[in-house]
């Protein structure tokens, strides 16, 4: 049986077979935004009439990383009972320098990463909705490139 994809969050990141996140940045002063702004812009100078969606880039740098060892409260859906420790990451793109937080995927403990690790954006199973669809979220994945000595 064939799933339909569709995105948990409608409008953050696209659903290619190579995703990008979906931010908007400022034409007056170059700032990029995530998620998405679209009535207002925090930037000095600019205004909603200057935001311009973009597709940021798929490849960032892990900034900060942290375990989740507890289960996250509602809305949180867990894929698994009892719950299992997952890594979250503050990564940076490289292109727009902007901070994003995401979940890392699955098997990624805090040992496997350093800060300077490089990832991209990923697609993976959020749950499966009464309708049968597969509900995706955008999560990092390690690249393989380390950080400058890291181990």
């Amino acid at each position: 049986m064939t799933h339909t994809r569709v995105a948990a969050i409608e409008g953050w990141f696209t659903l290619d077979d190579e995703p990008h996140l979906l931010g908007t940045r400022c034409s007056e002063s170059g700032t990029f935004y995530f998620p998405p702004e679209t009535t207002m812009s925090r930037a000095p100078g600019c205004s909603a009439a200057t935001l311009e969606p973009v597709q940021l880039s798929r490849i960032g740098r892990v900034w900060s990383y942290t375990n989740a060892g507890y289960k996250p409260p509602p809305p949180y859906i867990a894929m698994t009972d009892p719950h299992v420790p997952f890594v979250i990451a503050a990564v940076e793109l490289i292109e727009e320098r902007i901070v994003i937080l995401g979940q890392m995927v699955s098997g990624v403990t805090v040992d496997d990463l350093a800060v300077g690790d490089e990832v991209e954006v990923v697609l993976d199973t959020l749950h499966f909705d009464d309708d049968g669809n597969e509900v995706v979220v955008w999560k990092w994945k390690p690249t393989g490139r380390r950080a400058e000595g890291a181990q």
